[in-house]
């Protein structure tokens, strides 16, 4: 799908297929302005291999033994010399190689896991290398007169000159890394994206600032701008923001705030495109979406525009733009979940009658894979021999899965690929929840009544159309009912296997982590006290609360704040060995965490004091604040069933429309909007009414 806007057109150019591929795993190696460049691509086959494209065919260049999976792969190079050299993370090591292919240099991590995600990025000012490790802290030998950064899933080191430097603890999961020189300091400073809805800025290992975003960050970008740079990050539910780095002012802006597609943001880049002196941002997603925009970094009230955009129906792993094919001709390259290497050229390319492009671009691999095709469909000799030979199977297959919170219709985001077609998949689940139609889902449902309703309160079979990897569903959860959801995933593959993949549905699932608390409401509360450890209670509350961090904070008291998507009430956590205290404006919210923890600790059985208090301004209050919420629902609940009356009446005769009063005819105006909306909107008042959100 192609969105051309102000003059930006584009044209796909397949190139080659590889095998599955993880984020991080594709670079451009730098060349001369214009010219063509090598492209640096790997797979979790262990395979990287470095090409480029000369003539509408694929030079490779070298390609290494297949080994363990290869999580990240970027490029960089010694200060002073071009920046070419490849550096990859596979198993427990980091490897370096020349763009010849070269082993030149080994990372030994000293790690009992393998390596799961390394990030680097190289700075011309200060010539840096920074790997992003997700277990522990690894030692490595380096070039002297660098500066190293190490980060596991909650340690963050700096080496100098191969010393360590500094260490930082943090209590939030993270996801990625970046340094730069501060135009005003000049000194070196580095980002963590943490998973907990924070960026912090780090300086000699100590945090200067902390900031807050809204949403949990994904991915962070430098954005380079008139010899000056901006931090930039993509978030879970899609959108583009910036950061005030500089002046230490924290989150600054939104620049893609992206109102219809919420899928999560997977990779950025900033390219000139079409010739403007200005770098555009290029944006991909998880649903497969490339989106091109306009910024303006300096000026905040002008909004971005979206001046391109194409959908390749797969989620985007990598993306980064330059020369590739033809020299002069920019191009955004992109790699999927599956492996598809392609191009979107600003070269115009002659195109069939069914707007596919003159040709695809593959090595010498896939071509002869191509050519085995087509000889088994052949009628000689020799393709009955070879269609008598054992086919391989997929024995297991990774799967790339997604469950998000959308806050905005207080529901979860659920997507599944595989890197090959999709069969079926069922759905079971042991609490009620509900499943929503999603326009971009083609498969056919079927629901299933199970005689253990205690087990099965959802069985349902999704069947997909044929060449489908990709399932997107929407579920609406009911707060204060935790349960499994499981998902038997069966591609189409012989013999027959199956893959589950298991979403823990917490019994909070509509709340999300917030960073900063309204005190100016009334509070119920809720204080427990026993024997039970701090660990016991922060995995008590991880089991209730969505988005909790995977450790305690090391202080004395621990206090976490969320928020409900539903109704936006508030709660707030307080807890240390021996005692936890909860405040909300919502009654529900402390029944259902009463509920549970006593629960938690009869199971391990402990002894606990529970003392409550109820404050009758909290129910007032709170249903004053959803009063305008209830009215539009319910105005709009009212409207459907007004159009269905009219409908049934088969008003649709000119005349008698005619007859109708302003109201009734402003309503079948706009009765395919409201259709539209209800989409969404199902449910929405018996989630406030049955669910005893409110009491």
């Amino acid at each position: 799908m192609n969105n051309i806007v102000s003059g930006l057109e584009l044209t796909r150019v397949d190139y080659t297929i590889i095998g599955i591929t993880n984020p991080n795993c594709l670079q451009l190696i730098p060349a001369q302005p214009k010219e063509p460049q090598r492209v640096a691509v790997a797979d979790v086959d262990g395979i990287l291999q470095v090409f480029s494209v000369k003539k509408e065919d694929i030079q490779i260049h070298f390609k290494t033994l297949p080994g363990q999976p290869i999580v990240s792969v970027k490029v960089a190079g010694a200060s002073g010399t071009p920046t070419d050299k490849i550096f990859i993370a596979s198993g427990n090591e980091v490897r370096g190689y020349t763009k010849k292919g070269k082993l030149f240099l080994t990372f030994d991590s000293g790690l009992t896991e393998s390596i799961s995600t390394m990030g680097a990025k190289y700075l011309v000012t200060v010539t840096k290398i920074f790997l992003l490790l997700k277990q522990k802290k690894v030692s490595v030998q380096y070039f002297p007169g660098n500066d190293l950064f190490l980060c596991g899933k909650h340690i963050y080191t700096h080496f100098k000159d191969c010393k360590d430097s500094g260490s930082y603890l943090c209590g939030d999961r993270i996801v990625d890394v970046i340094a730069f020189q501060s135009k005003n300091s000049r000194r070196l400073t580095s980002l963590i994206a943490c998973e907990g809805r924070m960026i912090r800025v780090l300086e000699h290992a100590r945090v200067t600032v902390s900031m807050e975003v809204e949403s949990s960050p994904t991915i962070l970008h430098i954005y380079q701008y008139e010899e000056s740079e901006a931090v930039l990050f993509g978030t879970a539910d899609g959108r583009v923001g910036i950061l005030d780095v500089e002046n230490l002012q924290g989150f600054q802006r939104w620049l893609v705030t992206n109102i219809e597609n919420n899928s999560s943001v997977c990779a950025l880049d900033s390219y000139d495109l079409n010739g403007s002196e200005a770098n555009q941002l290029v944006v991909g997603r998880q649903d497969g979406s490339i989106e091109v925009y306009q910024v303006n970094i300096q000026e905040p009230l002008v909004d971005s525009k979206l001046i391109y955009k194409y959908n390749c129906n797969e989620s985007v792993s990598s993306l980064q733009c330059g020369v590739v094919a033809t020299t002069g001709y920019d191009e955004i390259l992109v790699v999927t979940y599956t492996g598809r290497v392609f191009g979107l050229t600003t070269q115009t390319i002659e195109t069939n009658i069914d707007n596919s492009t003159a040709g695809y671009i593959s090595s010498a691999d896939t071509s002869q894979k191509i050519f085995k095709l087509n000889l088994t469909s052949s009628s000689t000799p020799e393709a009955k021999l070879d269609f008598q030979e054992p086919i391989p199977v997929m024995s297991s297959f990774i799967t790339a899965y997604e469950f998000v919170l959308d806050k905005n219709t207080s529901t979860y985001n659920l997507s599944i690929e595989v890197p090959t077609a999709i069969d079926n998949i069922l759905l079971q689940c042991n609490t009620e929840i509900d499943l929503l139609d999603v326009e971009k889902n083609s498969a056919v449902v079927s629901y299933c009544k199970s005689e253990m309703q205690d087990d099965n309160f959802l069985l349902a079979t999704y069947r997909c159309q044929i060449n489908t990897n990709r399932l997107d569903l929407k579920i609406r959860t009911v707060e204060g009912k935790k349960g499994l959801l499981q998902a038997y995933v069966t591609p189409l593959v012989q013999p027959k296997c199956s893959r589950v993949i298991k979403y823990e549905i917490k019994a909070l699932s509509l709340h999300y982590r917030l960073h900063q608390f309204d005190i100016n409401r009334p509070f119920n509360a809720l204080t427990i006290k026993g024997s039970f450890s701090l660990g016991e209670i922060h995995s008590w509350l991880s089991q209730c609360l969505p988005e909790v961090p995977e450790k305690p904070q090391i202080a004395e008291k621990t206090v976490l704040w969320f928020r409900s998507s539903l109704l936006d009430s508030v709660l707030e956590c307080t807890y240390q060995k021996g005692e936890v205290e909860f405040r909300s404006d919502n009654v529900s919210t402390i029944s259902t965490l009463k509920e549970n923890l006593t629960y938690e600790a009869t199971k391990k059985k402990i002894k606990i004091d529970i003392s409550t208090s109820i404050s009758d301004e909290t129910i007032n209050f709170l249903i004053k604040s959803a009063e305008e919420e209830l009215l539009k629902h319910q105005k709009f609940a009212r409207d459907l069933e007004l159009l269905d009356a009219i409908n049934e009446l088969e008003v649709t005769e000119e005349e008698t429309i005619k007859c109708l009063s302003e109201r009734y005819k402003d309503l079948l105006k706009s009765e395919k909007d409201i259709r539209a909306t209800a989409q969404n909107d199902t449910g929405y008042l018996e989630r406030l009414y049955g669910k005893k959100t409110l009491y």
